[in-house]
């Protein structure tokens, strides 16, 4: 696991994008807390999730409107029909760890 960033960095209900290993990664806490990191980009405009609105525990694409879930990547509003990576994710000592290499299935 790579350390993505302070614990302080996402407040609830904000996402953040992060590049870890080259790759760009949406880091997004939903407002229980709860923390979750999904591919950044879009998979129908491929434009960054991170600059999307969270909410409940879904992120919308600001620029077409498609909505994903954040535990599973799953597409749950067109445009977009492909899911996005997810990622292993944990908070610990005040920092935000991911796996990119692992989704949280395996």
């Amino acid at each position: 696991m790579l350390e993505a960033c302070s614990s302080t960095a996402v407040a609830p209900g904000e996402a953040i994008r992060v590049v870890l290993d080259k790759r760009e990664v949406c880091i997004a806490r939903t407002e229980d807390g709860t923390v979750h990191a999904i591919d950044d980009l879009c998979t129908h405009g491929e434009v960054s999730l991170a600059e999307g609105e969270v909410s409940g525990c879904s992120i919308e694409c600001w620029l077409h409107g498609s909505a994903f879930d954040l535990t599973s990547g799953q597409p749950l509003t067109p445009p977009a029909f492909e899911p996005v990576d997810v990622f292993v994710c944990e908070e610990r000592d005040g920092s935000i760890f991911v796996d990119t290499t692992t989704s949280p299935e395996q």
